[in-house]
């Protein structure tokens, strides 16, 4: 990943992959998270594709640039970061193929008819409201807490804006896994497959990959495990390949 310093003092141009992000300084940033669950996603083919809490809008512009056919609907509740999601979907030249549109994830079925997307990805809040330490910044407390939306809230709309064996793909955290398999099956939303990450070899998972399939029967598929790090402390082969190293 480059980094830039951009005009904007208040700002940084970040070029990963074949994209670039413009990102503020300070606030809310977007992690590796969101690289490992692009690279998670493996729906063969889709038209329609929906990023719940899509940031300054990394995944969707990178979904977009895997599937050309397709039309990506990031949505972000806080006004700031739909902003540079908006900035940065011009950047990329996908104004017309991304539509940011600045929501509560509650309402979107008011702004969707059901099951009309293949996909819905998501990186959502993975921590209760009152667990934790909470950053006294409000960007990062929503987007870490749920403070403004809940794993429940995001299961729910998937699961009525989802297509029938459409897909819903988010990486969330290991000590929640029970209760996330149960709010999905209450959904119609199965799990399917599941990858764990860790740091390195020898460590227990800091995240795990969890895609669900709307209204099919259950039969759950572990894969192997990813390492974010090798035995020397650098990134291992696969996060090279993530972040695009291998090619440059």
């Amino acid at each position: 990943m480059i980094n830039e310093q951009i005009s904007d003092k208040t700002e940084t141009l970040d070029s990963i992959r074949d994209i670039k992000i413009i990102q503020k300084k300070t606030g809310y940033r977007f992690s590796v998270d969101a690289l490992l669950l692009f690279s998670f996603v493996q729906i063969p083919h889709c038209t329609n594709i929906s990023d719940f809490g899509a940031g300054s809008g990394i995944i969707s512009i990178l979904l977009a640039k895997r599937y050309p056919e397709a039309k990506v609907y990031a949505i972000e509740l806080q006004e700031g970061l739909a902003r540079l999601a908006i900035k940065n979907v011009i950047l990329n030249k996908l104004k017309g193929r991304v539509d940011v549109i600045t929501e509560d994830i509650k309402k979107l079925k008011e702004v969707f008819k059901e099951k009309c997307f293949d996909l819905i990805v998501s990186n959502p809040p993975f921590r209760r409201a009152r667990t934790g330490l909470i950053s006294p910044e409000e960007e990062k407390a929503i987007a870490r807490h749920e403070i403004k939306v809940t794993i429940d809230d995001i299961l729910e709309i998937s699961g009525l804006l989802l297509k029938d064996k459409g897909r819903f793909d988010l990486i969330y955290h290991p000590v929640r896994l029970e209760e996330l398999f149960a709010r999905m099956k209450k959904c119609q939303l199965e799990p399917k497959r599941l990858r764990f990450i860790h740091s390195k070899e020898g460590v227990e998972a800091k995240m795990v990959l969890v895609e669900g399939v709307k209204g099919v029967r259950g039969g759950l598929k572990v894969e192997k495990p990813l390492y974010i790090y090798d035995r020397n402390g650098n990134y291992s082969e696969e996060m090279n390949e993530i972040y695009g190293l291998n090619n440059k």
